[in-house]
């Protein structure tokens, strides 16, 4: 769980981020889960677009993305969802809080 500091450091990090993958009227597919797995594990933090025809709402995707995904959901502003996980990898510039 992130503490209220954290959350701000990791949401003016995520201010200029560019978003990585869209979710869409599909849903959340088990290759996207993959692709925003990896990216999480080499950029510990990822924006993600929620398009007008997805199903859910926006905020309730975040949440299951984060929760599938073994990550924090930080937050969702309209239609983007800022997710953060800790990397494991070894010798990497972790985010300090």
């Amino acid at each position: 769980m992130l503490t209220s500091k954290q959350r701000s450091k990791l949401k003016s990090l995520a201010a200029n981020l560019s978003p990585i993958g869209q979710v869409g009227k599909d849903g959340i597919g088990e290759n996207m889960l993959k692709s925003f797995s990896d990216c999480l594990e080499s950029r510990e933090l990822i924006k993600i677009n929620i398009l007008e025809n997805a199903d859910g709402d926006p905020q309730e995707l975040g949440r299951e993305l984060a929760e599938r995904l073994s990550a924090e959901c930080v937050i969702v502003i309209g239609r983007k969802a800022v997710l953060y996980r800790k990397s494991s990898k070894k010798n990497f510039k972790h985010i300090e809080f």
